[in-house]
């Protein structure tokens, strides 16, 4: 059995887009996936199956949320590599080592965008502030927090042309670990 991530975009902010996570585990497991758990309310489950197309597995889970609860929200997947190479590949290393990790996030995109997508990015709209595309995630620094950056999600998505839910850094490291539990059973 292999590891394998649902990162659903923009879930329990408010009061917009509420997902139970105890419901969302039950849906998960009611597919057939395995070792179901969640992480905080934003929308993190991890669960093990065998032999996924990560797309496929993306629209099952967005059609059980929708039908159990009314919400259509995007859903991304990844599995263990992923996360471990996300984690490998950061350019923030020094900025991790010298500070606090709530300053670097990383977006998950649902496609790696094109080069010219990419260079739209514009890196004056929000000084201090930066983002490095590598693949399918975008890793960003905000060095006086992601609440007043410009480089919002929404940005992203429009610059880039795909679909994009971001973590923190915390997050990102506590879902990796979640995933190589499950690798290691």
């Amino acid at each position: 059995m292999s590891a394998h991530l649902a990162l659903l975009r923009a879930v329990n902010l408010g009061s917009h887009g509420k997902v139970p996570m105890a419901d969302l585990r039950a849906w998960l497991t009611d597919l057939g996936y395995g070792d179901v758990a969640t992480h905080l309310q934003s929308g993190n489950a991890v669960f093990t199956a065998e032999g996924l197309d990560e797309d496929a597995v993306a629209a099952a889970v967005g059609d059980a949320i929708e039908a159990g609860c009314g919400v259509r929200t995007p859903v991304l997947v990844r599995g263990l590599a992923d996360l471990e190479a996300v984690v490998a590949e950061t350019p923030f290393g020094s900025e991790l080592a010298a500070g606090d990790p709530k300053f670097v996030h990383v977006a998950f995109l649902s496609a790696a965008p094109d080069a010219e997508q990419v260079a739209a990015l514009d890196p004056a709209r929000s000084p201090g502030d930066r983002a490095v595309v590598v693949g399918r995630h975008v890793h960003l620094h905000y060095p006086n927090g992601s609440g007043r950056s410009k480089l919002t999600n929404d940005y992203l998505e429009r610059t880039l042309g795909v679909t994009s839910t971001a973590r923190n850094w915390n997050t990102v490291l506590a879902v990796r670990d979640l995933l190589a539990e499950r690798e290691a059973r």
